[in-house]
């Protein structure tokens, strides 16, 4: 026996079977607390997600000189169209004293301010963010709001400003991470049921994908807390949707051969050997695509996105390791009798050599040039789409998917006072310069006023109001201008932070992000699919029709978020991290399609090897991509743009890559090129000029 395939026999031998069961039951019994514990190592501070090198992020750390915790401006709101009575004001004033004592907060509280119209009034109160970010700011801000309600006497009241919009955010993300899990495996449970129309057997693939995700969650958390890896709200939410949804898929391939194996033996242990030998090589090549696509992460300037890559990398190798060692030893030790009703008994006949996709592979076969060309002219029309995506960020409005307080009291200030009350801009320089530096902002267009510098050692700090909305275009083109006017200060030093500077630092360190890590993850996709498939052709095909794949699903979702869902926008980081996970993701499928084409291509050719690999794969590979789309559209359920629109991108994107590159275009475009597909390796050459040497070892 060969190394490979005693390495193979390792997780469902009779008496190794039993060993890997009880090493993952002890690994889960000490992961399982710490798991529990991975929400409160989560670090949502503004400085986990912004791009570590930026002004603003400078801004934020130095401004700790001043004030050793991060603080968040809460703006209050009052209007009455009418006009602010007496009452009214002195209300206000009353609850200006009443939030100098709520939760977290620090003094001292500004107003109530009247605005010129008489209509509303302002108080500014500034909120402690603490060390768990925005998930501080929502008992102020809830304490806050009951305030400013009652008694109002028919005047309307809203928190927004920072403070407002941050406790918005945290109640949108609240109990994310048990919303997903419930979501998810409600989905996985109802397509496995589907899949295997058998009572029992979704049992085992859930049951390890469940485990992994235990695993990856308590190894996620060690690492947070004693390796300095950072975890947020997204990766956390994420990790859960892709090690269900990928641990799932892996669960389905391995499954599916190992079925298709008991109707070749006897013995199950070598059944599933066997079964192990011939997928797991194609397994773990789709899971380092994943992982090597998701380190790419690392390269990143934004701080949330670099922190996403490892995370997710961690949790797709423990969802691979556990379905290659703890998923075959559990249906070694159940038996045929899991696959009940119907057991795949000995010696019986595969029925996918007959079924509904060998009969699709057959009818490509017949045309194979017209159909790859009519299919890709398709996919290259849904492309078109393409022209209304506006990957340049969002509002503050544009973020949720409804309309929560901040929002209307965003709108409500802005009618009523400078556009960027609130939200102003700091300014951090050299104290001896303060005095130029606060003239320069003072001077510049867009700047509605500047407060007095406050110095601390040699470091001066100052607040400028702007003119505009913080969240708009005009308000960033003013902290282009402010930054150039003090910048040009000598020996100021001088940086400009604030709530704008990091809507646009951020904007543009994912563009920037964009730019970089989307070409260096097809060089490392293609180079894996040239190790694995032993062809250079082969590769460029297929990274070529994936890239055609993920064009076409942001030019369909950019339509359906403009003209159906109307969404604002994009976030600038979308495109980025729909193409990750499509090109990661949607690469799977075709390795496990074209390794098994290369199986078959050995001792068939390839035109016949296709037909066959289409046969054999097409019915696990659609469930499985049925279950990952299924899953990052989960994602839709959160209140939140941005997730809602990669949760349906990406699921849009598997599932053209499921259904119609993977069975139509790859499998025509392998029929159409022939053995010319596998070049430069012997499988290149004639099938009758292959020795029995060459078949063995390109096998």
């Amino acid at each position: 026996m060969s190394p490979t395939r005693r390495l193979a026999a390792l997780p469902c031998g009779r008496r190794s079977k039993w060993v890997v069961l009880v090493l993952w039951i002890v690994l889960v019994a000490a992961a399982g607390p710490l798991a529990g514990k991975l929400m409160g190592a989560e670090d949502n501070e503004a400085s986990s997600w912004l791009p570590g090198n930026a002004e603003s992020t400078q801004v934020l750390v130095e401004q700790r000189a001043f004030q050793p915790v991060d603080t968040a401006q809460a703006v209050v709101v009052y209007e009455r169209p009418s006009g602010i009575t007496v009452a009214d004001q002195a209300k206000a004033a009353q609850d200006a004293q009443t939030f100098a004592t709520a939760p977290h907060v620090l003094g001292p509280v500004t107003g109530p301010q009247l605005s010129k119209d008489g209509q509303a009034m302002q108080t500014v109160v500034p909120v402690d963010i603490g060390t768990n970010g925005w998930n501080d700011l929502k008992p102020a801000v809830d304490s806050m709001r009951a305030t400013a309600a009652a008694g109002a006497n028919g005047m309307a009241t809203h928190v927004t400003g920072p403070a407002g919009i941050g406790a918005d955010q945290a109640e949108a993300f609240a109990g994310i991470d048990g919303t997903l899990l419930y979501a998810t495996v409600s989905v996985v449970i109802i397509l496995l049921l589907l899949t295997y129309r058998s009572p029992v057997l979704w049992l085992l693939p859930l049951l390890s994908a469940g485990v992994s995700l235990i695993a990856s969650q308590a190894l996620i958390y060690l690492l947070a807390e004693h390796a300095g890896l950072t975890v947020n709200a997204q990766s956390a939410g994420i990790l859960i949707v892709l090690v269900l949804g990928a641990g799932t898929d892996y669960a389905l391939l391995i499954t599916a051969r190992y079925r298709e194996e008991l109707r070749r033996h006897e013995d199950r242990h070598e059944a599933m050997a066997f079964a192990l030998h011939r997928a797991g090589p194609a397994i773990l090549a789709s899971s380092a695509t994943v992982i090597a696509s998701m380190l790419c992460l690392l390269v990143a300037e934004m701080n949330s996105t670099r922190g996403l890559g490892p995370v997710c990398a961690i949790g797709v190798a423990v969802a691979l390791l556990a379905m290659l060692t703890l998923l075959p030893a559990l249906l070694v030790i159940c038996g045929r009798w899991v696959f009940w009703p119907v057991r795949p008994a000995y010696g019986t006949a595969e029925p996918t050599k007959t079924g509904n996709w060998a009969h699709v592979g057959g009818w490509i076969g017949q045309r194979p040039r017209k159909v790859w060309v009519g299919t890709a002219l398709a996919l290259g029309a849904c492309c078109v789409g393409l022209v209304s995506l506006n990957a340049n960020g969002l509002s503050t409005a544009g973020t949720f998917t409804g309309t929560p307080d901040s929002v209307v009291g965003q709108e409500v200030l802005v009618e009523h006072f400078p556009g960027g009350t609130g939200a102003p801009l700091t300014v951090i320089s050299a104290a001896g310069e303060a005095g130029t530096v606060q003239a320069a902002t003072a001077t510049t267009p867009g700047v509605a006023s500047t407060t007095p510098p406050v110095t601390h050692g040699d470091v001066a700090v100052f607040q400028a109001t702007l003119t505009d909305p913080p969240d708009s275009q005009a308000a960033k083109d003013t902290v282009d201008r402010v930054r150039d006017s003090v910048h040009a200060v000598p020996g100021a030093d001088a940086k400009v932070g604030g709530s704008t500077a990091v809507i646009l630092d951020a904007g543009r360190a994912a563009s920037a992000d964009n730019r970089t890590i989307i070409p260096l993850v097809l060089g490392v996709v293609l180079v894996i699919l040239a190790l694995l498939l032993r062809a250079v052709t082969a590769p460029l095909v297929l990274i070529a029709t994936v890239v055609l794949s993920f064009a076409a699903a942001m030019g369909i979702s950019a339509f359906f978020f403009t003209h159906v869902f109307h969404f604002e926008g994009q976030d600038n980081a979308f495109p980025l991290f729909v193409f990750v996970f499509l090109v990661a993701l949607g690469i799977d499928y075709n390795i496990f399609l074209m390794t098994r084409v290369r199986e078959e291509a050995v001792h068939r050719g390839t035109r016949a090897g296709a037909v066959a690999g289409l046969a054999a794969t097409g019915g696990v590979i659609t469930s499985a991509g049925l279950i990952l789309a299924s899953t990052f559209a989960v994602l839709g359920t959160l209140p939140v743009v941005g997730f809602a629109e990669i949760g349906f991108a990406v699921a849009l994107g598997v599932l053209l890559d499921t259904l119609v590159v993977r069975s139509v275009l790859v499998t025509a475009l392998t029929m159409d090129i022939d053995r010319h597909m596998w070049w430069p390796s012997p499988l290149a050459r004639p099938r009758r000029e292959l020795t029995d040497h060459q078949r063995s070892k390109v096998t």
